[in-house]
């Protein structure tokens, strides 16, 4: 009987694994199971060893004061493994853990094969963890179509398996909302993270502020990830942008948002790639501190001509992306502003979104990444 041990540390990658496992049960149905995950994993017939919740830290302050708990959960999936002796360790994302996993797994003398889902920035930061990859992994499965080039096949077999968020979108049903036909709606997507939101959210709301004066015909909403965003986004609404009466949504209705939007604002992240393969043109904001952006230029060394994933792939600025210690609300005007008055410039931005979509292709992720499995295991 083979056995398959997989690692998600955070709620996409419980997402991801519950797609692959429920994708390797009917193939593999004696296939032996064994990981850490959550609640969809757990639906999906594997058994967790940790609590998800134990590695879900994100900041550096968090994770140093989280250490002692990480160091021990650490052990126990290390010993884990070593003590179950899996044929194949599927590692999910959470590249800081999971590549620190793999380099004590070989050290230890493990001798099954392991293999990474979702390839680490490498192109943007921490580069040296190309040679820690190729070094302690058997296999590296990406999902964006530029990465295996990154890689020496010969010493590290990787594979483009398309992304995961073709099938979440082809799978989408859109419920229509209640929001007026005869008005141009403009989303604003500012973050799940408390400091994303309190960085970027008065600023994007500024700008709303300043389109509605000048273009009558915008309604304006909000997605916001969970409860004390939406306390947070009402209390600065009602103290300062009473005249905006934006519509306010949970993520449950992103997709349904975005189905309906003419135009948005986003913090960047995996959201500006989902509003691309929606066609919606899309201002990109992301505010960091004056000592984060010093660090991240001259620590981190990340200096890259473009940072948001819709920019990356097609090579050149098809969202406007404000980015740094400088955001402001006219230069946000300045690049939403255009696309809602002149339909051409508009037009062809949505062109360009089709290109992405043909770049990034039709693959079912969770579907080539179980193929890949059962030909290792």
């Amino acid at each position: 009987m083979k056995k398959l041990f997989i690692f998600a540390g955070e709620a996409s990658g419980d997402l991801h694994g519950s797609q692959i496992l429920n994708t390797l049960k009917p193939t593999l149905p004696h296939l032996e199971i064994k990981g850490v995950g959550g609640p969809r994993m757990l639906a999906a017939g594997m058994p967790s060893e940790l609590p998800i919740e134990i590695f879900q830290v994100m900041g550096f302050k968090d994770v140093l004061c989280a250490l002692p708990r990480l160091l021990k959960a650490f052990y126990t999936v290390l010993n884990t493994i070593l003590t179950w002796n899996p044929d194949t360790v599927l590692l999910i994302d959470h590249p800081g853990f999971n590549l620190r996993l793999a380099k004590k797994l070989r050290k230890k003398g493990f001798k099954g094969k392991i293999c990474q889902y979702i390839c680490p920035t490498i192109w943007a930061w921490k580069k040296e963890r190309k040679h820690l990859m190729e070094e302690n992994l058997d296999l590296l499965l990406t999902i964006l179509p530029f990465e295996p080039l990154l890689f020496n096949q010969k010493k590290l077999p990787t594979y483009y398996v398309g992304n995961p968020l073709i099938h979440e979108k082809e799978h989408h049903t859109p419920q229509p909302l209640c929001i007026p036909k005869d008005k141009k709606l403009i989303s604003l997507f500012p973050g799940s993270r408390k400091k994303e939101l309190e960085r970027n959210l008065p600023t994007q709301l500024d700008c709303a502020l300043q389109l509605q004066q000048h273009h009558k015909d915008l309604l304006f909403a909000l997605s916001l990830g969970h409860k004390e965003a939406l306390d947070y986004a009402d209390k600065l609404i009602d103290k300062h942008y009473k005249k905006l009466r934006p519509y306010l949504f949970y993520t449950d209705r992103t997709y349904d948002l975005m189905h309906t939007t003419y135009a948005a604002i986003a913090t960047s992240g995996t959201v500006t790639l989902e509003l691309a393969l929606h066609s919606v043109p899309t201002v990109i904001t992301y505010k960091l501190p004056q000592l984060d952006a010093l660090i991240a230029k001259y620590i981190f060394k990340i200096n890259l001509p473009y940072y948001s994933l819709v920019n990356i792939l097609a090579q050149k600025t098809l969202f406007a992306e404000h980015i740094g210690t400088h955001l402001c609300k006219d230069t946000l005007f300045t690049s939403l502003s255009p696309l809602i008055e002149h339909k051409e410039l508009y037009n062809q931005c949505q062109k360009e979104l089709i290109k992405i979509k043909h770049l990034l292709g039709d693959k079912k992720a969770h579907t080539e990444v179980a193929h890949h499995l059962c030909t290792s295991l």
